[in-house]
């Protein structure tokens, strides 16, 4: 197959040898949980348990509401503690409501538990759809957007081509290579049953050249008769490889539009873990409650991938890998491109943490003084989406949120190559994030300065409707008190002589003499 290339991108150290080296852990279940009621793009699920409530494994605790947005469910069978503000992964350090678990040690199923559906095959992609968004599934590269979501194209829209995204292209992630190799039989199902629900013809596997483990225990796992409908690709080591547009640009030389989807072009990207997940939900009638953590970096003494259950302390995940070496002064959650530091190792794994990477300051210096822009042009070099960084930025600096969306802005992958090349290291993502939240919060005030004036308009328009309605009636009663005084003579002539006749009959009774006693008597 011919590959492509995308512009920019950097060739960096990968640093996967590291965790790759000790063999995957299945962590055993902590005392507490803290399962966020939000770890997912998309609205907040809503708590549907109270403290003191029992749980088992697998029962829904949070309730999607939204379209966008996913099922929460308990990671092991326990009680439920409190409904507690807690520390969650988030650049800002914040807390949000997390469901406090005391676990029970039984790790026990519940009778609710999805019904395993092993003739998927036979079902309809809609109840296909049901069954992955009922499972909270979303995905799992980083980004957590509901996968239901994702797995239901726009209408018109006609899917030849799933990718299964294995490149894992960020310096030290390696939690897709170990699952690649060490359940590629399950990831393989998970695509034939994603394929299946998109009506897709072809499955193309895209895993980097730097895991050969990985791409030899896929292709060995392809059965001869299908090597035609799933293709296992090895694809050059180039980060961001691993970003949706740019691996679909590898495989088929076509850009997504901008402001469009792959499914513009027929095909739909899913990552590994994802589709792993998708199998379990189906074919065990599993939610999403656990998934592979990589915890590594030059703070960690054994370095390592590590099966977790959503809710686990990073606190426990670093003690399984030997705990921290001496003087650790950040950890970060995700890789050293686009990952965050959090404030407090109490944070909880959610479904979109993929690494925990500690570091210490000989190993990662602080960038010297930001200095002016030189022009210098390298961040445009580099820059994966082909933008122009560095206007981008002036766009930014001077707060001209239209011309910088004219430029492309909402393209922008937030990969961090720019900043990396940047000699006057100026911090460009943090400009473009600031741009991004500030246009999604005036559009945000904008939508509810719409509301107020749709309202105020409503309300102005009953108001009048109310006037007219209430004029209306009063002009009806007006002229039927009208039409009463002006009725016919005639008519009052009628009812006078009636009731003049009703008198006379009266008098003239009145007046008549008594009849004949005797008479009577004879």
């Amino acid at each position: 197959m011919q590959l492509h290339r995308f512009h920019g991108g950097l060739k960096l150290p990968d640093h996967k040898a590291e965790s790759t080296a000790r063999p995957l852990l299945t962590m055993g279940v902590p005392k507490f949980l803290y399962v966020p009621l939000s770890q997912h793009i998309g609205a907040q699920t809503e708590c549907v348990v109270q403290p003191g409530d029992r749980v088992t494994k697998g029962q829904r605790i949070g309730q999607a509401k939204d379209y966008i947005c996913a099922n929460v469910h308990a990671p092991t069978s326990g009680w439920i503690r409190g409904i507690v503000d807690h520390p969650v992964p988030h650049p800002s350090c914040l807390s949000a409501p997390c469901i406090q678990i005391e676990t029970d040690g039984h790790d026990q199923w519940g009778e609710d538990r999805m019904e395993p559906w092993p003739d998927w095959r036979e079902r309809d992609p809609r109840s296909l759809r049901e069954r992955v968004r009922d499972a909270g599934i979303v995905g799992m590269g980083g980004a957590a957007f509901p996968t239901a979501v994702k797995l239901n194209p726009r209408p018109g829209k006609r899917i030849h081509t799933l990718v299964v995204n294995g490149a894992e292209c960020e310096p030290y992630i390696s939690c897709d290579d170990m699952l690649m190799r060490t359940h590629p039989a399950a990831i393989l199902e998970g695509a034939r049953i994603v394929a299946h629900m998109v009506g897709a013809q072809r499955v193309l596997f895209a895993v980097e050249d730097n895991k050969p483990e990985a791409l030899r225990a896929l292709t060995d796992a392809v059965p001869g008769a299908e090597r035609d409908f799933i293709r296992v690709i090895s694809i050059p080591s180039l980060y961001p490889t691993g970003g949706e547009r740019q691996l679909i640009q590898v495989l088929s030389g076509r850009e997504v539009p901008s402001a469009g989807l792959p499914a513009d072009l027929g095909m739909v990207c899913h990552n590994t873990g994802t589709v792993k997940a998708i199998r379990d939900a189906v074919l065990h009638g599993q939610p999403l409650i656990s998934r592979i953590v990589t915890v590594t970096g030059p703070g960690i003494r054994e370095p390592r991938n590590i099966e977790a259950l959503i809710g686990t302390p990073f606190a426990d995940l670093v003690e399984a890998a030997g705990g921290y070496r001496p003087r650790v002064d950040r950890l970060v959650m995700g890789g050293p491109m686009m990952g965050f530091a959090v404030g407090d190792d109490a944070v909880p794994v959610i479904k979109g943490t993929n690494c925990l990477l500690a570091t210490r300051p000989e190993d990662t210096p602080p960038p010297g003084p930001v200095m002016p822009c030189i022009r210098c042009g390298e961040c445009t070099r580099v820059c994966p989406a082909n933008l122009l960084p560095q206007q981008l930025y002036w766009f930014a600096k001077g707060k001209d949120f239209d011309a910088i969306q004219d430029y492309g802005l909402f393209d922008c992958i937030e990969c961090g190559c720019c900043a990396h090349v940047c000699p006057s290291n100026i911090p460009l993502v943090q400009y473009y994030r600031f741009a991004k939240q500030e246009i999604w919060g005036r559009e945000k005030d904008r939508q509810k300065a719409d509301l107020a004036r749709e309202r105020f308009e409503f309300r102005q328009e009953r108001q009048d409707r109310e006037e007219r309605e209430k004029a209306e009636r009063l002009a009806r009663k007006k002229a039927a008190l009208a039409k009463k005084d002006s009725e016919p003579t005639d008519k009052k002539a009628a009812i006078e002589d009636a009731i003049e006749r009703a008198r006379a009959k009266k008098a003239a009774q009145a007046t008549e003499p008594p009849p004949d006693r005797e008479r009577a008597d004879n």
